[in-house]
């Protein structure tokens, strides 16, 4: 399933394809940030090819999730909801902690016992509760069933949310449009997958373009990679991984869906892979950028060490990174693996 679906869901759910997209990007407006796609010549001559990064680092709340998380936030405001919950590794709670904010709604977020602090601190910041959990989705998703049913409160799950989806969408089809604007045409586009909703937008927005659709999850959490080969999303064991913003063991349904016949390939990135490429952002395009946005970066320099890619658009997913993980990276020189 892909972007040819013209009908809705569900009553009141938007279609899911690259017109959803674009209605979408209506929708959203002027809240969010149009962050600007830059091209580095130093990132370019270590590549070998021209990586253009859509820096979705500099959103508001430090990612692209915010984003899907104002579109669905909105809708539930708009029918009566009495709050919401969702579960996250992070980024997607900080966004929907912001957005409830906004729309003036409680907002629970559970997220697992060894988050990122600085993302648990951002989400209290806006006003939200954190519950921490266990380390699986499988733990998220038990408490996140129980909220629902003890408070009445409405779930924006971060991969299943038709809303969500097409939100994540419209980075995919923003980086489109700033790389026409400055004359090219992708080849290809790189985005970290964890759940499953930056690569399902973009296999909507990119549908019948001829764009080669690459999604990169580290080799510790092969989620994605498992789910193509056995025709459906399973469970994998989940090693310890800098990439905090790609931990989820199962892709979603919906995106999986939505990917499995759009995807081209899945490049598992190794950690050592992902450090140099955090480093290679930092110090030659002068962009802080989270272990998952470095882990879209390594996948894009090995494809394009392979050759036949001139042009290859990267998703920079978030930037919201611990302090202590910059300078322990930054200790080591870039190309010290």
């Amino acid at each position: 399933m892909t972007g040819t679906n013209t009908g809705l869901l569900a009553e009141g759910v938007p279609q899911l394809s690259a017109a959803g997209v674009h209605e979408a990007r209506r929708r959203l407006g002027d809240r969010v940030l149009p962050t600007p796609v830059v091209r580095s010549e130093e990132l370019d001559a270590a590549a070998g090819a021209r990586l253009w990064l859509k820096t979705e680092n500099l959103q508001r709340g430090g990612s692209f999730k915010m984003r899907g998380a104002l579109l669905a936030v909105e809708r539930l405001a708009r029918a009566g909801s009495p709050g919401v919950v969702a579960q996250s590794t992070g980024n997607h709670a900080i966004a929907v902690a912001m957005a409830a904010r906004e729309c003036g709604m409680p907002a629970v977020l559970v997220l697992p016992v060894d988050a990122a602090p600085t993302k648990v601190r951002r989400i209290r910041q806006a006003g939200a509760e954190v519950l921490q959990v266990g380390t699986t989705l499988a733990d998220r998703l038990a408490v996140v069933d129980e909220l629902r049913l003890l408070r009445g409160l409405d779930v924006i799950d971060p991969y299943q949310d038709p809303d969500v989806v097409l939100g994540q969408g419209t980075a995919t089809a923003d980086l489109l449009d700033g790389v026409q604007a400055a004359g090219g045409r992708l080849d290809a586009v790189v985005l970290p997958v964890g759940g499953g909703s930056a690569v399902a937008g973009a296999c909507l927005v990119t549908d019948g373009s001829g764009i080669e659709v690459v999604a990169a999850e580290p080799a510790a959490v092969p989620a994605l990679g498992a789910a193509l080969r056995a025709g459906r999303p399973v469970t994998v064991t989940a090693e310890p991984t800098i990439a905090d913003g790609l931990r989820p063991d199962r892709i979603g349904q919906l995106p999986f869906d939505l990917a499995r016949h759009r995807v081209s390939r899945v490049v598992a990135v190794e950690e050592s892979e992902i450090a140099e490429a955090m480093r290679l952002v930092l110090t030659r395009c002068r962009l802080l950028v989270e272990p998952a946005a470095a882990t879209a970066v390594a996948a894009a320099l090995r494809i394009a060490a392979e050759g036949g890619r001139a042009d290859i658009g990267v998703l920079l997913s978030g930037g919201n990174v611990e302090t202590a993980l910059v300078t322990e990276l930054l200790s080591e020189p870039v190309g010290t693996p």
